[in-house]
């Protein structure tokens, strides 16, 4: 077990290297200690087939990346990291969205490039990856929908495939319909239907219309009459 003096002296040197680079390429020896071990673990994680096995991996290891990271965080004027995007990527893989919005809002912040490996732009793996674990729980889990609602701001302008962002607006709209809010859920579904005709949120549009328009014509109770009370004097 790494010793909290040891997670000291790791924070503070990720600090310092992330605060020596500016907003250039990362450098230092506590980068190219994080970037030897990181290449060690993807060639684990390449020599396994099992996804399932996968995600249990970079739950193990994830934590070996922590003061690392919050280093780099706490110092960092947006040097181009390596680590820092991988283990952000890892975090939605595990299904720790939440743990993944620092290293997003910094990403965003200083529009990082997640390197050509990615093949898509720091705003598109966000968008992409969060709502295919959101998309995994299924219609009724809202767990998430507090981290994705962020993750559509920390986007919002930002160029992608239209198919990212429908994709991303349904999951939203689950979990706005999980949480029981309806005319935000139907915002979203119509939003990815606009989107992609094909994302998958047609029969949703149509059932909570249909429970809207009905919840809408069955009159509230201040609007029933009241009952007549009866004056007239007792015999």
């Amino acid at each position: 077990m790494v010793s909290s003096l040891r997670q000291h002296y790791e924070r503070i040197t990720a600090a310092q290297a992330a605060a020596d680079a500016g907003d250039q390429v990362m450098q230092g020896d506590a980068y190219h200690l994080m970037q030897a071990q990181l290449w060690e673990d993807y060639r684990r994680l390449k020599s396994v087939q099992s996804v399932e096995r996968k995600v249990e991996i970079k739950r193990e290891i994830l934590p070996n990346y922590a003061e690392y990271i919050d280093g780099v965080l706490d110092a960092g004027r947006g040097a181009e990291d390596e680590v820092l995007m991988r283990v952000m990527l890892w975090r939605i893989d595990v299904g720790d969205i939440t743990g993944a919005l620092p290293i997003a809002r910094y990403a965003m912040q200083h529009q990082l490039d997640p390197g050509e490996q990615f093949q898509r732009s720091t705003a598109a793996i966000l968008a992409e990856e969060s709502a295919d674990q959101a998309l995994a729980l299924g219609d009724d889990d809202d767990s998430m929908l507090d981290a994705l609602v962020e993750i559509n701001e920390l986007i919002d302008g930002r160029d992608m495939h239209d198919q990212i962002r429908a994709k991303l607006h349904k999951s939203l709209g689950n979990g706005h319909r999980a949480r029981g809010d309806m005319p935000d859920a139907l915002t979203h579904y119509q939003r990815a239907f606009e989107l992609n005709d094909r994302a998958g949120v047609k029969k949703d549009i149509e059932r909570i219309e249909k429970a809207l328009k009905k919840q809408a014509e069955e009159p509230s109770q201040s609007e029933q009459p009241e009952p007549q009370t009866n004056t007239s004097p007792q015999g």
